[in-house]
């Protein structure tokens, strides 16, 4: 929807026929839904946008003289290096080969292609229409030529890339929301809080900083400075630092998993609640969207 909304011709792959035609059904359902909640991107209308997406069961037809190829298989290394040999084969010399894997490094499943060069993550932050994040991590051989036109892009598509200088497992968000629920878990295995509780730290807390700032100006705005940020706070971060615990095994079956989900059930956010819990979240970023855009 975000590159039909910049004007561009759209093709939704799928070996599966069927879920094109709901995906088809679900983006214009989606389309009407943000024009009658003025919350649609691009200047033209959702009918306008919808002509411009079709849907196929044929790879050659969808990636054949594209200019842009979003990849959204699932997280499997072998899938990925898959699909990328058979886009490999039909991409030209202007096509840029974007992976949304939100954690493998492009080297790991584009080397020794033919278009290695043209490939590169562009990673979009769920749900993309309302999160605008896209983190671009190109391999090392990729042109600077494609990081330049990918980020062109997505700008064009409304959306903020983030570029990325190296190679790193993980990226940028999944670094920084890993290292956070990493110490969630902790702090429910220690008994030291309820998951209601920590969950506010961050809605009622951290979040409302973060909505509009990150983590280093925070620091900044918090002291004359970040050297002084360090003289006032430097001792106290490192000696609460070495308090963390073991990484969890974020294993199913671990008693502290159970635990979560039993709270969250206690609560009413239940396997079967979950649906309309995402409805509801969405409905919130696309306030705080609009509220940014002001």
């Amino acid at each position: 929807m975000l590159f039909a909304g910049a004007g561009y011709r759209v093709v939704l792959y799928d070996t599966v026929e069927s879920q094109v035609t709901a995906a088809l059904a679900d983006i214009q359902q989606q389309l009407t839904k943000l024009e009658e909640s003025q919350l649609l991107k691009g200047s033209l209308s959702s009918q306008q946008q919808f002509a411009l997406i079709s849907g196929t069961n044929d790879l050659a037809k969808a990636a054949t003289d594209a200019i842009y190829v979003q990849e959204n298989v699932p997280e499997n290394l072998e899938i990925k290096k898959k699909v990328f040999q058979q886009l490999d084969e039909l991409a030209s010399e202007k096509t840029i080969l974007a992976s949304s894997t939100s954690c493998l490094v492009p080297s790991k499943f584009t080397a020794g292609l033919k278009h290695s060069s043209q490939c590169i993550v562009a990673h979009p932050i769920n749900p993309p229409y309302y999160v605008p994040l896209v983190e671009l991590m190109p391999a090392p051989y990729t042109s600077a030529d494609v990081i330049q036109r990918a980020k062109a892009i997505h700008i064009e598509c409304g959306q903020q890339p983030v570029v990325f200088r190296k190679e790193i497992e993980g990226f940028g968000i999944n670094r920084l929301q890993y290292a956070l629920l990493n110490e969630c878990l902790r702090l429910v295995q220690d008994d030291v809080m309820s998951v209601e509780d920590i969950d506010k730290v961050m809605s009622y807390g951290l979040g409302h900083r973060y909505a509009f700032m990150g983590p280093l100006q925070t620091a900044l705005l918090n002291a004359e400075g970040l050297p002084n940020y360090c003289d006032r706070y430097g001792e106290t971060i490192v000696r609460v630092s070495e308090t963390y615990g073991p990484t969890p095994t974020w294993k199913a079956d671990d008693p502290v998993i159970q635990e979560v989900q039993r709270q969250f059930d206690a609560v009413g956010l239940g396997v079967d609640q979950l649906p309309a819990r995402r409805a509801w979240r969405d409905e919130n970023l696309a306030r705080l969207a609009k509220l940014k855009q002001e």
